[in-house]
């Protein structure tokens, strides 16, 4: 069964091809003319947007996620804007750093709201995955990326950016929300 991936990033499709059984889903980029505008005041009402806004314009059953670092001691922040926080991963890492500065209190959360939308555009399901850590002082590990090396899981006394990428699939927002929408996607190819 097609599934359109609302963005325009080939990397994604990789990612949720580690999620998906790919023997049963076609994914698909969603054409690069299309832009949605991310209106909402949650990552949940993003992804919702997106997936509508895909799933009206082509037919398609689409599928859509937002994501974000939330940092306690900084209300919150950089939250909606965690893409837009720097122009590039170092710039964003530099900037949290130093916006948080020498805080004691360190936890941080990443979340990750998945929306799945029918062909014409009404949702179907959302899901959000939540994986609770805490922000190094400096950043550790090479793996991963964006925020990776300073986002600590003190459980596995790693970052994202020390796991391996099998285990940071599991464990993290992305792998949270995935775990919990599995079962609601097995019931669409029956539909």
């Amino acid at each position: 069964m097609k599934l359109i991936v609302a963005t325009s990033n080939p990397g994604k499709i990789k990612e949720l091809q580690d999620y998906l059984n790919e023997d049963k889903w076609e994914l698909a980029l969603m054409p690069k003319d299309i832009e949605i505008e991310e209106t909402g005041q949650t990552f949940t009402e993003n992804a919702c947007i997106k997936a509508s806004g895909v799933a009206q314009r082509l037919g398609e059953w689409t599928i859509a996620d937002d994501s974000g670092l939330s940092v306690d001691a900084l209300d919150g922040a950089p939250g909606l804007y965690s893409a837009r926080y720097g122009n590039t991963d170092q710039d964003r890492i530099t900037r949290l750093l130093r916006e948080l500065g020498d805080h004691s209190h360190r936890q941080a959360q990443f979340i990750c709201a998945i929306a799945i939308a029918r062909p014409d555009g009404t949702i179907y399901i959302t899901t959000e995955g939540i994986c609770q850590g805490k922000i190094l002082y400096q950043p550790m590990g090479t793996g991963g990326f964006g925020y990776d090396p300073i986002f600590y899981v003190p459980q596995l006394d790693q970052t994202f950016a020390q796991m391996l990428p099998e285990v940071k699939r599991k464990i993290s927002h992305r792998g949270q929300a995935f775990k919990k929408l599995l079962p609601e996607l097995a019931k669409i190819l029956n539909i």
